[in-house]
């Protein structure tokens, strides 16, 4: 955070998602890479990322949920800050559009992140329910996702939670 800080150039928000988010609120010792959304887009911090790549010897990555599943309503006001440093403000991403999109790849640390968000608290089932009904009639537009699918694994977590 404090790099991308030094580089930002205007004002702007940096959203963490997948393992920074686990590794900041501790249900994650390590991650593979850093998962990143900027708003809006700043060409001196896309020029910070090789260094900071070095630096951590980690692979950064430009990767939201969005990319994977429609956009929730609200995540922005649902995101968590973490910090406000010099111009940029971080957060964690809107926690169930986080969920949501592992539940929807379905990889197994993808599953566990999702059982320590319910844990946390983070996240409630009956509201994950209802964001999910709220995205998917625009599933269609993410023809890699099989909607039924995605709707059976949801109802899985739930009912893994009640």
């Amino acid at each position: 955070m404090q790099h991308l800080a030094a580089h930002a150039t205007s004002e702007g928000l940096v959203y963490f998602t997948g393992g920074v988010t686990a590794l900041l609120l501790n249900w994650r010792a390590s991650t593979i890479d850093i998962d990143i959304k900027m708003v809006p887009e700043q060409d001196a911090l896309f020029r910070a990322l090789p260094a900071l790549k070095e630096s951590l010897e980690i692979n950064v990555e430009l990767a939201s949920p969005d990319q994977f599943i429609p956009p929730l309503p609200g995540w922005e006001e649902r995101s968590q800050l973490i910090s406000r440093i010099g111009m940029l403000s971080f957060y964690h991403y809107d926690f169930y559009s986080q969920a949501l999109a592992k539940i929807e790849r379905g990889h197994s640390r993808d599953v566990m992140d999702v059982a320590a968000m319910f844990e946390r608290e983070l996240i409630e089932p009956l509201r994950m329910l209802d964001y999910f009904g709220r995205i998917e009639l625009a599933l269609y537009r993410y023809p890699a996702i099989d909607p039924r699918a995605f709707r059976r694994a949801v109802e899985a977590a739930v009912r893994d939670r009640e």
